[in-house]
């Protein structure tokens, strides 16, 4: 297993353990903002960690890089806005956001383009 797999599975706990939480102190507490972090959390950590572990082309580890790098950069903004009242980085959970949806685009072009899948 590659550092970078060790780092995307670890990442993707986090992900889940924190999305998990924050779905409960949404529920309990009504804090707005951890829904959406919540959900976020909690859809990309079991397709993060999917990525990591199966054996699949490297064309992929591009569409696994951005899912991370958008998970965490969206979840984080969220988070900073909930914790410290405002985001440090205007537009980080767009950018995010679009990082997000980039990953999930490079899935469709590494399933089309692969060799073998």
């Amino acid at each position: 297993m590659s550092p970078f797999q060790r780092i995307a599975i670890a990442i993707a706990g986090l992900l889940g353990a924190s999305g998990v939480a924050a779905a409960a102190a949404s529920s309990h507490v009504g804090a707005t903002l951890l829904g959406p972090y919540a959900l976020i959390a909690l859809t990309h950590a079991p397709a993060i960690l999917a990525l990591a572990l199966a054996p699949l082309p490297r064309l992929f580890d591009f569409s696994l890089a951005a899912l991370l790098i958008g998970a965490v950069v969206f979840c984080g903004d969220l988070a900073a806005r909930h914790f410290l009242g405002a985001s440090p980085l205007p537009l980080l959970a767009p950018i995010g956001g679009l990082a997000l949806i980039a990953g999930w685009l490079l899935v469709i072009v590494a399933g089309l383009f692969s060799r073998r899948c």
